[in-house]
């Protein structure tokens, strides 16, 4: 879990992250590759990619500006 500094855990609130938006997330913003590339990549279409970047972005923009934890969370 990632958490603001200074901010205790206990209460915090936090923003689970699917390990599929963070998987999209890596692969197009750290990595460089295009929606196209990380589709093939993770086996899913471009519109799934983009969906999981939309979601997986808004949780993380929302956790820094709100003082809320991320969670990476895998489903399986």
């Amino acid at each position: 879990m990632f958490k603001p500094r200074g901010v205790p855990g206990r209460g915090l609130d936090i923003n689970n992250i699917e390990i599929d938006e963070f998987e999209a997330m890596r692969l197009c913003d750290l990595e460089g590759k295009s929606q196209i590339e990380a589709a093939e990549a993770m086996g899913v279409s471009r519109g799934t990619i983009q969906r999981l970047l939309i979601k997986g972005r808004k949780k993380v923009v929302e956790s820094l500006l709100n003082n809320k934890g991320i969670l990476i969370e895998d489903k399986e």
